[in-house]
């Protein structure tokens, strides 16, 4: 084992450059890093290596040929690449080369629910999980010689114009239904139960301002890093973890006046609907101060201009329904969970 960190993907591309790309000379393909796996996303560490780690990559060869050229490139591969197995597993899974041969079509269906060199459904967009758009989009191409991989990714770097207007605009409403428990909680002395509002609205204001940013949030274990990721974020975050340390409810709901100022500062600059006023206000006749999240999901559902996307309820994509794991790691599931509630 090296004894310095080397990122997954600064290995992984390495490996294909200096060994997987000899070994598949004569084969058209297309080779990247992308899918599962925290170097996908830049997140990995030391720590990381201890498990399903190492070399590795996909290698897309033409249909009907996946058996044969795995065959003859499994087993040319060496032991050990910069001092790590190039075979590797863990307790629940036997060791295996990390380089995966496949065909890509049936890899992108199997990851996503729906072929992404097709129509893009606005149904297929509700459907796949965030982690799995970063994942598809994310890492690193080595090489794209079928001229398929890269064209898929470019479909799937962002939504649609209206169909991002009508996901912030449903997380937006996820702040709204919550946004006065941390005060409310907090009037009938029940302390815990406003930290955990609290909890919940920062964690929906971290990926509310992801989806403004154009990126797709990561699942839990990832999400603040994602969030600290951003350029200008600083401040925000003070104010979300101020927020989470406060003792008091009265505290708590100034650190989050001061969070919803900022993101109702970054809607505006965005421009995707006219200028909403970044204040906090009384929630309604009650004490507790809200920025209004239904103000601006209705200025962004009144901008959408798909009469299909217009009609939707405000529920939203899969992952603003569900976080139930098994749900959100199974395409199939993930895409029954957004019918039902559609």
């Amino acid at each position: 084992m090296m004894s310095a960190f080397v990122p997954g993907l600064e290995l992984s591309r390495a490996y294909y450059h200096e060994v997987l790309r000899p070994l598949l000379d004569d084969v058209p393909h297309s080779s990247a890093l992308i899918g599962p796996g925290s170097e996908v996303l830049g997140f990995d560490t030391a720590r990381s290596a201890d498990h399903d780690w190492g070399p590795r990559a996909l290698v897309f060869v033409p249909a009907g040929r996946a058996e044969e050229i795995r065959d003859r490139v499994w087993n040319r591969l060496p032991a050990e690449y910069g001092g790590f197995a190039t075979a590797f597993g863990s307790d629940l899974h036997p060791a295996r080369p990390g380089v995966t041969i496949t065909e890509f079509t049936p890899w992108a269906k199997d990851q996503l629910g729906f072929d992404p060199q097709g129509p893009i459904s606005v149904d297929d967009w509700l459907s796949v999980p965030w982690q799995r758009l970063a994942e598809f989009t994310g890492g690193d191409v080595f090489h794209d010689g079928l001229g398929e991989l890269e064209p898929a990714r470019r479909h799937l770097r962002w939504y649609p114009a209206d169909v991002w207007r009508y996901v912030l605009a449903c997380q937006w409403t996820r702040i709204a239904q919550e946004e006065s428990f941390p005060g409310r909680a907090g009037e009938v002395g029940d302390d815990l139960g406003s930290v955990l509002a609290t909890g919940r609205i920062a964690r929906d204001l971290m990926r509310l301002t992801l989806l403004m940013r154009r990126r797709y949030p990561p699942y839990t274990k990832w999400l603040g890093s994602a969030f600290n990721r951003l350029s200008g974020s600083a401040e925000l975050g003070d104010a979300l973890t101020g927020a989470l340390r406060e003792r008091t409810w009265q505290g708590r709901e100034r650190h989050l006046s001061t969070a919803y100022l900022r993101v109702a500062s970054l809607h505006n600059r965005l421009a995707l609907t006219e200028p909403i006023e970044p204040c906090v206000r009384p929630y309604h006749d009650r004490p507790f101060q809200v920025i209004g999240g239904h103000r601006f999901a209705r200025a962004l559902m009144d901008a959408v201009t798909d009469p299909a996307i217009a009609r939707l309820d405000l529920v939203g994509t899969v992952d603003q329904v569900a976080d139930n794991t098994d749900a959100l790691t199974h395409p199939r599931r993930a895409r029954n969970v957004a019918a039902a509630v559609r």
